[in-house]
């Protein structure tokens, strides 16, 4: 059943024990990249929906939007997307990805890398391995269920930011759920073919999809789990 929303106050303080059940799943949130095929109830995912948009946004606009992708109009979804890349492989995101990985931003791209191709035995180097890997983006990594999200794109970045917000409570609420997600930029660059398949009009911009399900644990790819930073890396506290 689909939780409706509400205008009125219930509570204006956290419920006990909150902190550390957030940080606990922070902490154990993790990128599948091998799913099991068996589909996420319904139910579960409204429940994640209604959590997720929860989020704050700015002014209160809530500018995403999901398209949630399941059942034969993920296979479909999967097939159409490798055409479309066959034929035109070049990249076209409706908001530009990044110029340039530097300094520490480089480091924990190449390591996260590297900790990827380890885990499913690909060396470093190798570019027809890891090629093929990366396509596996596109195959959503099997999962049975996608939820694409748009913004406004009048928004811009401001958009593109409360859009961030969905997303990571999206996740965290599947985490809570047993349910396993990766958020994939990867797909946004083929903003073209999603905007034909979910029959978009330009006035919204392909942010991301999360492909999600539940996670294939014996799958060596999903064995690994990378760093995060140090506080003294994170933060400057200026008194």
């Amino acid at each position: 059943m689909t939780t409706s929303p509400t205008t009125s106050p219930t509570t204006t303080a956290p419920p006990a024990g909150a902190a550390p059940v957030l940080d606990a799943l922070l902490a154990s949130r993790w990128s599948c990249r091998a799913f099991r095929p068996e589909p996420v109830p319904r139910e579960t995912v409204e429940a994640i929906l209604a959590t997720a948009g929860r989020s704050a946004s700015w002014c209160n606009t809530q500018p995403w939007h999901v398209h949630v992708v399941g059942g034969a109009a993920t296979d479909r979804f999967r097939e159409g997307l490798a055409q479309a890349l066959a034929a035109d492989p070049v990249e076209r995101p409706d908001l530009p990805f990044p110029a340039s990985y530097d300094g520490p931003l480089k480091e924990r791209r190449r390591d996260s890398a590297r900790q990827l191709y380890e885990s499913v035995g690909i060396a470093w180097g190798d570019r027809d391995a890891s090629f093929v890997q990366t396509l596996r983006n596109f195959e959503l990594f099997d999962a049975p269920q996608l939820a694409l999200v748009t913004t406004p794109r009048v928004l811009g970045t401001y958009g593109a930011v409360d859009c961030g917000l969905f997303l990571q409570a999206f996740t965290l609420a599947a985490h809570s759920h047993g349910v396993a997600t990766i958020m994939q930029a990867a797909l946004a660059g083929a903003s073209p073919y999603v905007r034909e398949f979910l029959d978009l009009g330009d006035d919204r911009a392909v942010l991301a999809g999360i492909s999600f399900g539940y996670p294939d644990l014996d799958d060596p790819v999903n064995g690994y789990r990378t760093p995060r930073q140090s506080l003294t890396e994170l933060a400057t506290f200026v008194d």
